[in-house]
């Protein structure tokens, strides 16, 4: 196939040519705003992604503070000062808290083995005082965020540049089509004149 279509030439579609056909050029504009469109849905949508998760976050950062609960009755497992357990052991066991505005409220976290009713615990709450996770750092924030952001962005461009070449591929079957229907008009004279020669020889 490249003998017959010769060496390949940059840009050939937008250079001035007389076998340059309409086709060709409708075919350049579509590989252009391709390109275009796959960039920018890209870059787009992956900012916006990443500006999203970083601003949820910084809010996260902004509304949930630590505050010190009590356990509520003493904790299942083996007293922790005695040794017997690891820094690591936990166990589930109540605890209470209150938050801003004056209100209590309980919860199930992780504490020590053997804690005593009444052990200091810290804990994440939000606003309405809802146990939370600890809030991401800025750091963590900033990588989620670009993770997020290039996971999406990647998404978002495969749209169009799936789009574009389905259209590509399109007009690539419809040119063929056009050769072979030229090819069809034109062979048998091709062949005729190739006879024409060998009997004027």
């Amino acid at each position: 196939m490249k003998a017959i279509r010769g060496p390949k030439v940059w840009l050939w579609r937008w250079r001035r040519s007389p076998l340059r056909r309409r086709a060709d050029v409708v075919e350049a504009w579509v590989v252009l705003g391709t390109w275009l469109l796959t960039v920018l849905a890209g870059v787009s949508a992956g900012l916006l992604a990443a500006r999203s998760v970083e601003h949820g976050l910084a809010e996260e950062r902004a509304d949930w503070r630590p505050v010190v609960a009590r356990v509520v009755g003493r904790a299942p497992g083996g007293s922790p000062l005695h040794g017997h357990t690891s820094a690591g052991d936990r166990v589930w066991a109540k605890v209470r808290w209150t938050v801003a505005d004056g209100s209590a409220h309980t919860g199930q976290v992780r504490v020590r083995p053997g804690s005593k009713a009444g052990t200091p615990v810290t804990v994440w709450s939000d606003p309405q005082g809802h146990l939370v996770n600890r809030p991401t750092s800025a750091a963590e924030a900033a990588f989620r965020g670009a993770l997020i952001g290039c996971l999406v962005g990647v998404s978002a461009a495969a749209v169009p540049f799936v789009g574009g070449l389905a259209l590509r591929g399109r007009l690539e079957r419809r040119r063929m089509d056009a050769w072979d229907t030229e090819w069809a008009r034109l062979g048998p004279q091709w062949g005729g004149w190739s006879d024409h020669g060998r009997r004027s020889g």
